[in-house]
Formats: structure tokens, C-alpha cells, sequence
């Protein structure tokens, strides 16, 4: 229920301006004031060539007892000026897209790094001290680095409102970076088409006073022990964290992969054959190997997780699948 609350609350912020999206970053003034300069630029000489069409029509359109004019003489001066004019505002809209472009990939040197991985179709967000997340926390007033890859397909995050977006192709890592200006719940999205749930690889950026993040951030990364007498729960959690949800349902099935629920120690078919009992070392194999053994009737396009859980989250993971009857 939290997370439907903070994806509403950003999905509201992201549709409640009358023209650009709120502005939340130091870079988002300036981005603006590009996009304006150039709409501006448009809107100037769009209205020039149109409304000259129009007199000249009007001027010369034709009449009963009007004859052809003579064409008028070369006129080095009017080419002279509707050459140098444009090239003028063509560089000056290059020297301010430069200097901003500068600004947004002149990362400041105290910047906090967060590692994101984006994968179908989840986003995850590991902090330096090895805490991962299904959302991007940060501190407001404070330059935020991300160093992004991708284990499969080409992918691209978008936050509207901090006016960042950097494309994630896989085998190489990109970055970007921001500095957020307001605490709140922002949309974080995936704009380049991944797959069938392109739609569904959301994510919520919540930015909150320094402290504050802190705080958080070391209860989150010790959020195991909190519940090692309740593995199950701790499960749950991971569930969520670990963008299990995007792909496995609960009540219902979803395309990308089967429901959770009712699957322990259930017989299921696999693809080219044979079958498996839904057990512990299934499950467990399944994280780590994912393209080991693939249910049949669907695609086998799950990441490994190798590497990104530990062996107490994913004892966690199986006792929360027991409890799903």
C-alpha cells in the first residue's frame, strides 16, 4: 500500500503541470530555459514565414484585368540579411545547449554514488553500504551520482522533474548524475521499449532531508537482522525490493513469469520436457540459474541474481513462498 501511495504522489507531481513538469533540480531551470529558447525561436519564424505567406497571397492573388509582373532583380542586401540573421540565432542557441550540456555531465567531485542496475523489468538502486532497493532514495540539496548498467536489453531512465534522462545499453556502464531541490516522491521511468512490461518498469525517487535519509539508510541495510526471527516477513520485503514483483504475482499469474502462490511442492512442467518438484533447491536454483530449468508456457528471460543476494535472502525469499498457500 506505501508504494501505490508514493507512486501516486509522484505520478500526480509529474501530471499537475500546466506546462513542463515541475521543477525539482539545480540543472531543471537551465534545461528549460532551452527548451523555451528553441520553442521561442520556432514560434518567431514559424509566425514569420506564415503570416509573410499570407500577405503575399492575399497581395498577389489573382484578380480579373491583372497581368503578370516582372520578376524582381537580384538583391544581395535582403539575402545578405536573412542569412546572417539565422546563422546568428543558430549559433547562439548552440553556445547556451553547450554550456548547459556541460553543466548537466560535470559531475561535482563530492558527489553520492548509488549503483543502479536496470533489467526486465525492474530497476534496482545499491548504496555504498551494500543496501539495495526497489526505489531511488537520496538526499535533497545534495549531488547524486548514478552509475547504471544493464544485464540484458538496452533501457533508458527518465526522471521528469530533475529533467535527467541517459540511456542504459548493456556490457558498458553510463552515468548521470543531479542534484535534487525539493524533498518529495518523484516518477522515475524507463523510456526506451524493453520487452512486454516496458510499461510496468517504474520506480519512485524519494527525496528527503539529509538526516533523515541517513536514518533511513542505515535501518534499511540492516532491515535482516531486524527480521531474522521472521524470515518470512523479511522475505516479503525482498519480494519487493528485488523487483520480484514485476514479473511473479501473487493471486494472479503475469506474463513474464508464474504466481508464487500455491507453487511449493507443486509438480510443474518444464520447457523441452520433463518436470520439477517446486522445492528449496528448485527455488534456490532458479534465483542463481534462472535459465537452468524454465517453466513451460513461458519466456525465459529471467535475470540471474548471482552475485546481488546473499544465501540468507534467499532463505528468506523460500520461507516467504511456503507461507503463500
Amino acid at each position: 500500500m506505501d508504494q501505490i501511495l508514493i507512486s501516486a504522489t509522484a505520478a500526480a507531481r509529474l501530471l499537475g503541470g500546466l506546462w513542463l513538469p515541475e521543477r525539482a533540480s539545480t540543472i531543471s531551470p537551465a534545461v528549460d530555459g532551452v527548451f523555451n529558447l528553441v520553442l521561442g525561436v520556432c514560434i518567431v519564424f514559424f509566425s514569420i514565414v506564415v503570416i509573410s505567406m499570407i500577405l503575399l497571397v492575399v497581395r498577389y492573388r489573382n484578380r480579373p484585368g491583372a497581368k503578370p509582373q516582372e520578376s524582381p532583380s537580384h538583391n544581395m542586401r535582403l539575402e545578405i540579411i536573412w542569412s546572417i540573421i539565422p546563422l546568428a540565432v543558430v549559433l547562439f542557441v548552440f553556445w547556451r545547449s553547450f554550456t548547459v550540456f556541460l553543466e548537466m555531465y560535470t559531475v561535482p567531485s563530492n558527489a553520492f554514488e548509488i549503483q543502479v542496475t536496470a533489467k526486465k523489468w525492474s530497476w534496482t538502486f545499491e548504496y555504498p553500504n551494500g543496501h539495495v532497493d526497489e526505489n531511488l532514495y537520496v538526499p535533497v540539496n545534495t549531488p547524486v551520482r548514478l552509475i547504471m548498467s544493464s544485464p540484458d536489453v538496452i533501457h533508458s531512465l527518465w526522471i521528469p522533474e530533475f529533467r535527467v534522462k541517459m540511456d542504459i545499453p548493456p556490457g558498458r556502464y553510463t552515468s548521470t548524475w543531479f542534484e535534487a531541490t525539493k524533498v518529495g516522491d518523484y516518477m522515475l521511468l524507463c523510456t526506451e521499449y524493453c520487452g512486454e512490461l516496458h510499461s510496468d518498469m517504474l520506480a519512485t525517487v524519494v527525496v528527503r532531508p539529509e538526516a533523515e535519509f541517513h536514518e533511513w539508510l542505515a535501518k534499511a541495510a540492516n532491515f535482516m537482522e531486524e527480521y531474522k526471527d521472521n524470515p518470512a516477513k523479511a522475505g516479503e520485503i525482498l519480494y519487493q525490493k528485488r523487483g520480484c514483483a514485476q514479473c511473479h504475482g501473487i493471486d494472479q499469474p503475469k506474463p513474464a513469469g508464474p504466481s508464487f502462490k500455491g507453487i511449493f511442492g507443486k509438480t510443474h512442467e518444464l520447457q523441452g520436457g520433463g518436470s520439477v518438484v517446486v522445492d528449496e533447491n528448485y527455488i534456490r536454483e532458479s534465483i542463481l540459474e534462472p535459465q537452468a530449468k524454465v517453466r513451460a508456457g513461458y519466456p525465459a528471460n529471467m535475470p540471474t541474481f548471482k552475485g546481488l543476494v546473499t544465501e540468507e535472502e534467499i532463505k528468506a525469499i523460500i520461507a516467504f513462498i511456503k507461507t503463500l498457500k
